[in-house]
């Protein structure tokens, strides 16, 4: 019986070394003076920031960081809203062609986005919006798969919870802001954890549709530095400076997330 509980323990401390040795590794390589050898042919005699402040006043970092944290954070809040708008109307109201049309927005689930670059790039062109926010960002705000997640878990609240909403006399609006969002938290907690992952580490749209360096995001930017001139010290110092936001927003929603993958969602 005791078996029964340590093994499991044991494998999951055993995963969990081996998926967080790469960001280790990294971290140990930004704070190692240049030209030391780290992990797995020594320990680091010394720690320095030397390599953080180097590729911070060297490189485009911040202005990278910055563009991608408009684009990652617009696009979640953008798109938590719209979804859960089309949600609600699709879990919750009674129209013609409701079913054809729900059905019509998850078949683009089996279009790859590799597939509508092309005819993207070239809406974007026609509007004037390439090497633009608006360019960067109103493609990728349609998110089919959030509708969907989020209808099926509007469908299955209480009936009772919007009958009682509809006999206090409240509309339809009232019922979105103030009863079905305050009930889908952990749900667009989790979403939002998703949305921002996709954006904060997309490196095809931004590089199809931005040309300049100001407009360039974290991984596109990375990708463009130059590993003779910046070391590998650097380039980790990089690294660890875009992992870090991830970290932060896993961070502040683990607890909606736990509770969402667990089942205790609601």
């Amino acid at each position: 019986m005791r078996s029964r509980k340590v093994l499991p323990a044991v494998a999951l401390a055993v995963v969990t070394l081996l998926a967080s040795a790469p960001f280790v590794l990294m971290v140990l390589v930004a704070l190692s003076p240049p030209g030391t050898r780290t992990l797995p042919y020594g320990w680091p005699e010394s720690l320095t920031l030397r390599n953080f402040v180097s590729v911070l006043a060297t490189e485009d970092l911040l202005l990278w960081t910055a563009n991608t944290m408009i684009y990652a954070a617009v696009s979640v809040v953008v798109v938590l809203l719209s979804a859960s708008m089309a949600a609600y109307v699709f879990a919750r109201k009674r129209f013609p062609g409701r079913d054809v049309l729900l059905w019509s927005i998850v078949s683009t689930l089996m279009v790859p986005f590799h597939a509508l670059v092309v005819p993207l790039l070239l809406l974007v062109a026609a509007l004037g919006w390439v090497d633009t926010y608006w360019g960067l960002i109103a493609p990728t705000l349609a998110n089919a798969q959030a509708v969907l997640l989020l209808r099926q878990f509007i469908r299955a609240l209480p009936d009772d919870v919007f009958d009682a909403v509809r006999v206090d006399g409240a509309g339809d609006w009232r019922t979105y802001w103030h009863v079905v969002l305050p009930l889908c938290r952990p749900v667009l907690a989790t979403l939002a954890v998703f949305v921002f992952l996709w954006h904060w580490n997309d490196f095809l749209w931004p590089l199809v549709v931005t040309n300049s360096t100001e407009m360039r995001t974290l991984t596109l930017g990375l990708s463009t530095m130059d590993s003779a001139r910046t070391g590998p010290a650097e380039l980790m110092s990089a690294a660890t400076i875009t992992a870090l936001p991830c970290l932060l927003v896993f961070w502040l929603v683990q607890r909606h997330l736990v509770s969402t993958l667990t089942g205790r969602g609601r």
